[in-house]
Parts: structure tokens; C-alpha cells; sequence
């Protein structure tokens, strides 16, 4: 895996940043470069090529253990969620966590019927109960890096007959997803995945696929995809590819080429990798006094730190401030040395 990261990666920083924006691989910026020649130079190729798409949706599949019939994409999770959104009955209880990000929660909000509960994550499960029509929350939280207890909340939603929405946005490409064992997921694949911003995906099982309506439907959720563009669709998809957004081609020009490298190495092993990283620098912040999240995540969360990221950021390293937590998070462009370049500058503060 060393010899594979460093050809296709070369950061000028100390970069622990991930959970904010994954940096993009050579092998994407060469195929979104080349895209970009063929438009500046007027060439019918610079328009984008759709075979991208499909072999985009062909590697996230297999990344999230899920058939590519059950697969959406497009550009923003908060889009995809407000599908979801929009096909819950006015009146219907949906459950929160705590502090969850915007794009997951925002979309049901904006409805003003829907019953939204707000609960402590590590009481999920314990809050889901009859009555409840949705479970919304995200696998691994953004501000502080806490894995949700996954089999917990299935089993209580399966009980109470209620649906689940996952949000692997913070988790794929890391941690395991088996995006079938949940009605909804929502991934923004510019994170872990090491996508460029604007490719995004859905997933929906066949059963919640039936109260799904798709609102935002062009051409590209036809049954026949060149077909005439002209009036409605007549027949829409039979697979998930009815929740299709347009594509933004160069956007998944290079996503083809940053999902194969995640194919390539394999979840289980960047699993290893950034967990691994991850656990050394919990125990070094320990070391020096500091008390960070208690978790196996890939990333971690130091409260009352924030303010440090300036210092880090001085010395070449870049973190992230959320909520008041100093946010590092790791993937397998990251190694020991920079573990131990980052402690030493909170060492010396």
C-alpha cells in the first residue's frame, strides 16, 4: 500500500483533515484535467462521458455491499435526504440525534409537520418506539468522531416498524457499510471516499422504494436514457437510477478513478490503517494530559481544544475546529510520522 499512496498522493501539509474534505488522487485529477482540455478545446469528449456514472455506481456498490439496482447518485446528501423527507406523511415522528449535521436534519425541519425528537446518541435505539416512522442519523458523528451503536438502532427500528436513514458520510470508504441492511443511505462521497465535491449517492431498498417519489427527475431517470429529452418522462427507471440528479460529469470523471484506488486497497484494510493512526494519537494525547472521545473511530476529538488548530495549522498541519472540539481524522495517505508531528506541536503548547 505504501509504494500505491505515494504515486498517487503528495500533500504539501501534514494533512489530518479528511472529515472535512478528502484530498483527490493524481489518477483523478489526470482524468478531470483531460475532461477539462477536451471542453477548453471545443471536442465533443468534453461534455462528459456517462460510462463514468455507471462505473462510479458499479464501485460504490460494491464498497457499500449493496446491488447497483439499489443505487442513486447525485450531488448532495442534503438532496438525497430531502427526497426522503418530502415522502414521510405529515404528522410522522422522526427521530434525531443530538447535534447531527445539517443536511439530515435541515431537509425533515423545513417540512414544519413532521414531529421531529431529538435524543442523545447513545440513546438511539432506546428512543425509537411504536409510533415511529424514522430513525435519521448519521453512522459516525461529524463534530466528535462517535461510532452509533448500528445493530442496536436496526434491531429497535425493526422492532417498533420503523425506518432508517443512514448517513455514511463520515464512515464510508473507512468503516464497513452495508448499506441493505438500512431502508436509506445517504453518502457525500468527498470525504473518505477521495471524491470531488458534487458526487454524492442514495441507496433505497426495494420495499422503501414504493413511497419514494422521484421530484427531481430529468432524463437521466428515464428507463430509456436516449431517449427524446422533451416533455415528462414517460417511464421512470426500474431501478434506483429513477432518484438519478443530472450527473456533474467532471465531478464523476474523477470520482471513477478515486473509487477504484478505494476498491483497489480495500475497506478492510483502510480500516486497519486509519483505526490504527487513529488509536496512537488518542494514547499520545492521553500521554500528555488530554482527554479525547472514547472510541475506535478513524477519527478523533479532543473537547475544549479548538483553539489549537491555529497552532497546528502554523506549523503545517491541518485539523479541523467543530463544536469546540480540535477534530483530527486519518486515512492511508496519513502514517505514524505524522501522528508524532502533530503531538509534538500540542506537546509545546
Amino acid at each position: 500500500m505504501e509504494t500505491l499512496v505515494g504515486a498517487e498522493f503528495a500533500p504539501e501539509t501534514t494533512y489530518l483533515n479528511t472529515s472535512t474534505c478528502g484530498l483527490l488522487p493524481a489518477r483523478a485529477v489526470t482524468a478531470m484535467t483531460g475532461l477539462m482540455d477536451e471542453l477548453a478545446a471545443g471536442r465533443m469528449d468534453g461534455a462528459g462521458d456517462y460510462a463514468a456514472v455507471i462505473a462510479v455506481r458499479r464501485s460504490f456498490a460494491e464498497i457499500a455491499e449493496v446491488g447497483e439496482d439499489r443505487v442513486a447518485v447525485g450531488g448532495s446528501v442534503a438532496v438525497h435526504t430531502a427526497l426522503i423527507a418530502g415522502s414521510l406523511p405529515p404528522g410522522a415522528e422522526v427521530v434525531l440525534p443530538e447535534g447531527e449535521f445539517a443536511s439530515v436534519v435541515t431537509p425533515f425541519a423545513v417540512r414544519g409537520d413532521l414531529k421531529l425528537r431529538f435524543v442523545p446518541l447513545n440513546g438511539l435505539a432506546d428512543a425509537v418506539r411504536p409510533g415511529t416512522a424514522l430513525v435519521a442519523f448519521s453512522a459516525v458523528q461529524s463534530a466528535d468522531g462517535r461510532i452509533a451503536d448500528l445493530p442496536a438502532v436496526r434491531e429497535a427500528a425493526a422492532t417498533h416498524g420503523a425506518r432508517t436513514l443512514l448517513d455514511a458520510s463520515q464512515s464510508a470508504g473507512w468503516l464497513p457499510l452495508r448499506a441493505g441492511d438500512w431502508d436509506y443511505t445517504v453518502t457525500g462521497a468527498f470525504k473518505f471516499l477521495l471524491c470531488p465535491r458534487g458526487v454524492s449517492f442514495l441507496t433505497l431498498t426495494e420495499e422503501a422504494q414504493t413511497s419514494v417519489a422521484p421530484l427531481h427527475a430529468g432524463p437521466y431517470a428515464a428507463e430509456e436514457l436516449w431517449g427524446p429529452p422533451y416533455g415528462p418522462v414517460e417511464r421512470f427507471a426500474d431501478s434506483a437510477r429513477r432518484y438519478d440528479e443530472p450527473p456533474a460529469f467532471l465531478a464523476y470523471q474523477g470520482a471513477q478513478r478515486s473509487l477504484e484506488l478505494v476498491v483497489e486497497v480495500g475497506v478492510p484494510a483502510l480500516h486497519r490503517h486509519a483505526t490504527e493512526l487513529a488509536r496512537q494519537f488518542r494514547e499520545g494525547l492521553g500521554a500528555l494530559g488530554h482527554s479525547p472521545v472514547p472510541s475506535d473511530s478513524a477519527i478523533v476529538a479532543v473537547p475544549g481544544l479548538g483553539g489549537r488548530a491555529a497552532d497546528l495549522a502554523a506549523a503545517g498541519i491541518v485539523v479541523a475546529e467543530r463544536a469546540g472540539y480540535l477534530r483530527a481524522a486519518f486515512h492511508l495517505y496519513n502514517s505514524t510520522a505524522d501522528v508524532e508531528r502533530a503531538l509534538g506541536v500540542l506537546a509545546g503548547g
